[in-house]
């Protein structure tokens, strides 16, 4: 057994004394698991970092094997990202949600935002609004996709300000104000044609809707946590667009997860 594709590193562990297993997201296999011998070369650990993208070749004797991957590298990203603490917080978070997900099954428009987010993970305006749309996106590819087009009430695409926590579907302001204390608040930047959100009371929104039916379709059903670096990412986003709306301009990356890693 045998192919060739592109993949996005999502981490590493041990194997044996100078091997690791990688586990990458693929364009065409889903996220993949496999052994890289001599990964723990100092030749080989700048490549094998989160967030760098590179060309694969697994094989194995038998499709449901481990098998071995040989990588060349395509792009090292790994240095920019741990440079920002909410970027590594970021790409963990990633992991993490990609881990939901059934290990060798394709999902190649999860692949193409994994790309995209990745590429500016550094930039918490940009970072925050990317990533819960990118928990949308692992909603609908685990079959729990909210419906956030149009009014469940009346059909209107317009005005919409709230999600039903039971059915999932966008609610208008009018039609949703006799329950508003019952409904989650629906950001904009989230909607089908919202754009970015650079202030953090949409962000906590967002990532409070997207963590509700995280934890009651995924986590709670599955007996799982949330993952630390997901509160640790949202926090950091939170702190870094505080700062620069209290300076007017950059706030300085603290860089406080760096331990964590």
């Amino acid at each position: 057994m045998e192919w060739r594709d592109e993949g996005i590193i999502l981490g590493t562990r041990r194997h044996g004394e100078t091997s690791v297993i990688l586990e990458v997201m693929t364009r065409a296999h889903g996220r993949h698991l496999g052994l890289v011998r001599g990964g723990r070369a100092r030749r080989m650990q700048p490549v094998l970092q989160p967030g760098n993208r590179a060309d694969l070749v697994w094989r194995a004797r038998l499709d449901e094997h481990l098998g071995m991957f040989q990588v060349e590298p395509l792009e090292l990203n790994a240095a920019r990202l741990f440079a920002s603490g909410i970027a590594i917080y970021g790409i963990q978070t990633l992991a993490a949600h990609l881990r939901l997900l059934p290990e060798r099954d394709p999902h190649p428009g999860l692949f193409e935002m994994l790309s995209v987010v990745t590429g500016h993970l550094e930039d918490p305006a940009m970072a925050g609004p990317l990533l819960a749309r990118y928990e949308l996106a692992v909603l609908e590819e685990l079959g729990f996709g909210l419906d956030l087009a149009q009014c469940a009430l009346t059909g209107n695409r317009r005005d919409l300000a709230y999600v039903s926590p039971k059915s999932g579907r966008a609610v208008t302001r009018e039609a949703g104000e006799p329950w508003a204390d019952r409904l989650l608040p629906l950001p904009a930047f989230l909607q089908p044609e919202g754009g970015g959100a650079d202030d953090t009371e949409a962000l906590a929104q967002a990532f409070a809707l997207t963590g509700f039916f995280l934890h009651r379709h995924v986590y709670e059903p599955r007996g799982l946590t949330e993952p630390e670096a997901r509160g640790g990412f949202v926090a950091a986003v939170k702190r870094s667009l505080s700062g620069k709306q209290t300076h007017g301009g950059e706030a300085p990356d603290q860089d406080e997860s760096r331990g964590a890693v």
